[in-house]
């Protein structure tokens, strides 16, 4: 045995003094080679990304928020944009409110802000932008790939084939209303901390904006908060917004992570923590979001709680959604892995059914539509869908302070959900 040992120790002894005379044909120097090409693309990615910052302020989370100018955004390194010249408000608002005038809300529930904000604000004229690290990208599949969804990652209530849903490990428990024009939608969201099984795995809950048909080409403006180890590298709560032309292919990203999205607000920034978060028996904190298309522009508005206007999706990015919505969603999606065969245990919302009530589910509560007349709307025949109810499920209710609401979500893996 200890001959044996000997032999192989001295294998790797003759080994590590050829190496670095070995030809390139054996494949050495074309692994360093690849390596350093991708150090190469990597940095490259993180210049693009990464603008220079007029401030930047260190969250106790471990982010770097960049307080860039805002004129200097990744918005603008689209082609398309060159001589954009930025739209600092919304022609029309639904509410047909004075920008800064808070609305009273008669919810139990309390505001919640970002962690960031402890230790410091960004100044007028700059946005604030959460800094990219060389791990985060790392993490990705693929430099490609970073920022973005995988494809068949939307629910499609309407497909008769349940199995070609399943194939993309993606579980949904939401509601929605279709057989319209929609013109923009709004939700007040309660915000939670799920658990997550694996760090490939996320948990978010968000509004759909959805145009054109479930192919190809759907068009999707999608904005709530997430749990996403991949994405962030932690299991904090976080803001973040999506949108694609083409369906997750190839157009669209998260947050500012490609040229898209034109914030305007030096106040919130995309990707950061939510802070507080909901506890399960008690205190309940929830998140207003507004999304809408501004009747004069063409442009998709974005606003979070009751008075910050983030900005907005330029209207050439889109096809369907250049001129309106045909479906709205409001719910959870996880990704199931489906490791060692079995449903993941990744929570949907707080890890509790909707039966459970206030305090113990999450809700979506006061959802609404906008209408052609940039009204917001109680939504009408309302649809309810989830792949397996035994592992995330939602129920419906409508009253008073609350309007049109629903309980949702799920702890995933559990006996009647193997």
């Amino acid at each position: 045995m200890k001959m044996k040992k000997m032999m192989v120790y001295l294998w790797w002894v003759v080994l590590l003094l050829v190496l670095p005379f070995s030809s390139a044909g054996s494949g050495i120097s074309s692994t360093s080679s690849s390596v350093s090409q991708q150090t190469l693309g990597v940095q490259k990615h993180l210049n693009q990304l990464n603008k220079p910052a007029v401030k930047s302020i260190k969250s106790p989370d471990g982010d770097i928020i960049d307080c860039i100018h805002v004129a200097h955004q990744p918005a603008f390194d689209h082609p398309s944009m060159t001589n954009h010249t930025i739209q600092m408000r919304p022609s029309y608002h639904p509410e047909r409110l004075n920008f800064g005038e808070s609305k009273v809300s008669s919810s139990k529930s309390k505001r919640v802000t970002q962690l960031w904000h402890t230790k410091g604000r960004c100044p007028e004229g700059t946005i604030p932008v959460r800094r990219t690290k060389q791990e985060d990208i790392l993490r990705a599949s693929s430099i490609k790939s970073y920022g973005k969804k995988k494809q068949k990652s939307f629910p499609q209530p309407r497909s008769a084939d349940p199995d070609l849903l399943s194939q993309s490990g993606h579980q949904h428990a939401i509601v929605y209303v279709e057989g319209d024009k929609f013109y923009g939608a709004k939700a007040t969201i309660n915000v939670w901390e799920p658990k997550i099984q694996q760090p490939n795995e996320f948990s978010l809950s968000q509004i759909w904006i959805l145009g054109g048909a479930f192919g190809q080409d759907l068009n999707s403006i999608e904005a709530g908060w997430q749990v996403s180890p991949d994405l962030y590298g932690d299991n904090n709560t976080r803001l973040f917004t999506y949108w694609t032309s083409d369906a997750y292919q190839a157009t669209g990203c998260y947050n500012l992570l490609c040229s898209g999205f034109i914030q305007i607000n030096n106040e919130i920034a995309m990707g950061a923590t939510i802070y507080p978060v909901s506890g399960f028996h008690a205190s309940q904190y929830d998140i207003n979001i507004l999304v809408w298309k501004d009747p004069k522009e063409g442009n998709w508005w974005m606003q979070f709680g009751d008075d910050y206007v983030l900005g907005y999706w330029p209207a050439f990015l889109f096809s369907y959604l250049s001129d309106s919505a045909s479906m709205i969603e409001w719910g959870g999606e996880v990704v199931n892995s489906e490791s060692e065969g079995q449903h993941t245990s990744t929570q949907m919302g707080s890890g509790h059914f909707p039966g459970e009530g206030f305090g113990k589910a999450s809700y979506f509560r006061n959802i609404q539509t906008v209408d052609g007349s940039n009204n917001l709307r109680p939504p009408k025949d309302i649809g309810t869908y989830t792949e397996q109810p035994d592992c995330y499920d939602v129920k419906t209710g409508k009253t008073g302070d609350w309007g049109n609401y629903f309980y949702y979500g799920g702890p995933g893996k559990n006996p009647k959900c193997p």
